[in-house]
């Protein structure tokens, strides 16, 4: 293979391989609005069909990628503000949030739980620690009632 005819494969792979980078879908992408309502619906339907046991360590378990994926994890709170399944921290299992605020100074655990009391789905916005950045970043969550509690995964904000 001549010095050209090798300059010329290089450029077409390279062109090639710039083409499907840009193709293909990015792996680190942000999760998207529909991709967290579809989670907390499988969420939902996941501890109606195995009990409250089994679907909260589900939605703990990081591993699990049916519940984790990328930033996007689900979150389970009573509608007392008492956290009973988190997917990116399980210390937060057992704890009242209900007076916690965001770094604006929002009650977001409250504001959930009373939209919970009184709406089967609905949106929320405030701000918390990105799992993949480790910043604090605005966050929508979509959520659903359950029993006594409220399901809920969010994406971030861009």
């Amino acid at each position: 293979m001549n010095r050209k005819h090798a300059i010329k494969l290089a450029a077409a792979l390279c062109a090639a391989a710039a083409t499907w980078a840009a193709a293909a879908p990015a792996n680190d992408a942000a999760a998207t609005a529909k991709e967290a309502e579809a989670m907390v619906k499988r969420g939902v339907a996941y501890i109606k069909a195995n009990g409250k046991d089994k679907g909260y360590a589900a939605i703990i378990d990081r591993s699990n990628k049916e519940f984790h994926d990328r930033d996007l994890y689900l979150a389970v709170h009573k509608l007392d503000g008492t956290c009973v399944a988190h997917g990116t921290n399980a210390k937060m299992v057992g704890k009242n949030f209900m007076e916690m605020k965001d770094i604006d100074g929002k009650e977001y655990i409250k504001e959930r739980v009373e939209l919970g009391k009184s709406k089967s789905t609905f949106y929320t916005d405030y701000k918390f620690p990105n799992p993949v950045t480790r910043k604090i970043e605005a966050k929508t969550a979509y959520c659903e009632r359950l029993d006594d509690t409220v399901v809920c995964g969010g994406i971030y904000k861009k």
